[in-house]
């Protein structure tokens, strides 16, 4: 069974970090290009970051560009998602999930999801 698994949420002050974590069972990620993903009460689902099947290419959403770095660990099944100088806007519900071939942006695009790891990000 595909199962992703996200943890490393919590509550930060605004200027903090948090490292996300998403680990994999039931298949190897190695195949797979990986997002995350972040909804906000009464927004939408948007696309955070991406990361390329071999970790060599990622994009970010402009508004994490500078201050989140996605990446992964093929061999250990893991994908991370540092976040630093956390703002209150960051705040939401982060998901990661996978898709084969190319990095989108657009969640119905992938196949896979986690069930989500709240961020909170308030003084």
């Amino acid at each position: 069974q595909l199962q992703l698994v996200e943890s490393g949420g919590g509550l930060v002050q605004p200027g903090g970090s948090l490292r996300l974590s998403c680990a994999a069972s039931g298949f190897s990620l190695a195949a797979y290009a990986i997002g995350w993903f972040r909804q906000a009460p009464g927004k939408e689902r948007e696309g955070v970051s991406c990361t390329s099947s071999s970790g060599g290419w990622s994009n970010y959403v402009d508004s994490v560009k500078g201050r989140f770095t996605i990446s992964r660990d093929n061999a250990k099944n893991m994908v991370y998602l540092q976040m630093n100088s956390l703002k209150p806007e960051d705040t939401a519900i982060y998901y990661c999930a996978v898709r084969e071939n190319l990095c989108s942006n657009q969640p119905y695009r992938f196949n896979t999801w986690g069930q989500g790891t709240q961020v909170t990000v308030s003084s």
